[in-house]
């Protein structure tokens, strides 16, 4: 992980002949491969019919399910689930009130059957109430010391390594790196500069409202209300780049049918682009899933994809290793 991190921070210029040596090393040799390398060679040789201007070179990339594991559930959502374990104390309605019961009760067939709405609600609860700067405390607190289920390893040893290695790629050729994700923007930005080299700015997610106010001190701050502002999701993904970045990216990687807008919109633009999948077929090294899931469902995305011949990233046979710690 040290290694990659150090990578990822060098940001540098590398010579135009980086597809030489082997820059993306966790990488089989293969069509997906070939077509990353092949982008990057042509949108960033000076002269070729390709090039693209540095300012235009913007790379947004999903976070849930492409740049880390989403499953068995999304990260956000057992943060959420733990919050709700920790302030029951204080909300003895929640032992029979729904999602809440469900949670408490560790139902999770109950919680799979909420869906959407009953997330949103468990999110609304366990995120409001709090200064951005103690929601920002909270997650930070709980990043270090959370283990998933299976792995027994904090989630930020679940990046993909890979992905590490072509964002380090993309920004050694002046690439300019985005999280385009559902996931909600301040329940990343404590962490992701860290485990990914994308600062606080770069990131664009699901958002609640905050509201201005006053200490009796007379200091100022931003306190979180149980109101969505903003889904970044489907459709919302262009239309949050558009709102937050205001350049159509050239580069985009998602995995599953909530990216299908923003891969659509960066396939949309003039000149060279590139749009990728990762395919979660490793159920031995990481999990397999596809159509039917009900954590990054990958369906309409995977049609559009064969049909317009879009990368797919096949993690079985793609990648030599998947997570950094299989490196040590």
């Amino acid at each position: 992980m040290a290694a990659a991190a150090g990578a990822v921070a060098a940001g540098g210029m590398v010579s135009p002949g980086f597809a030489q040596a082997d820059a993306l090393p966790s990488w089989n040799d293969g069509p997906a491969k070939r077509s990353i390398l092949d982008f990057i060679a042509r949108t960033t040789t000076p002269g070729g019919p390709d090039w693209v201007p540095v300012p235009e070179r913007i790379a947004c990339f999903d976070n849930d399910g492409t740049l880390w594991t989403e499953q068995p559930i999304y990260v956000q959502i057992a943060f959420a689930v733990d919050r709700v374990k920790a302030l029951a104390p204080q909300h003895p309605e929640w032992r029979t009130l729904e999602p809440f019961r469900s949670v408490l009760a560790d139902d999770r067939a109950a919680l799979a059957a909420l869906g959407e709405k009953g997330f949103l609600e468990i999110i609304a609860a366990t995120h409001s109430g709090l200064t951005t700067e103690a929601f920002a405390k909270a997650v930070a607190d709980w990043i270090a010391t959370a283990r998933h289920p299976r792995f027994q390893r904090p989630y930020t040893d679940l990046v993909y390594q890979p992905m590490l290695e072509l964002l380090a790629l993309l920004r050694a050729q002046q690439f300019k790196t985005f999280i385009v994700s559902g996931g909600g923007i301040e329940f990343m930005r404590p962490w992701t500069e860290h485990v990914y080299g994308i600062p606080p700015e770069q990131v664009v997610g699901s958002s609640g409202v905050t509201r201005y106010r006053l200490r009796p001190d007379g200091s100022p701050e931003l306190v979180k209300e149980a109101k969505v502002m903003f889904i970044d999701d489907g459709p919302g993904k262009p239309e949050g780049i558009n709102q937050f970045i205001g350049r159509r990216p050239v580069f985009a990687f998602g995995n599953s049918d909530g990216d299908k807008q923003m891969l659509e919109w960066t396939a949309a633009g003039s000149g060279a682009r590139f749009m990728g999948l990762v395919h979660h077929t490793d159920a031995v090294r990481e999990y397999a899933y596809d159509r039917p899931s009900a954590v990054g469902q990958l369906d309409k995305a995977w049609d559009e994809a064969l049909r317009r011949h879009w990368t797919i990233v096949d993690m079985k046979n793609d990648w030599k290793v998947i997570y950094p710690f299989e490196l040590r």
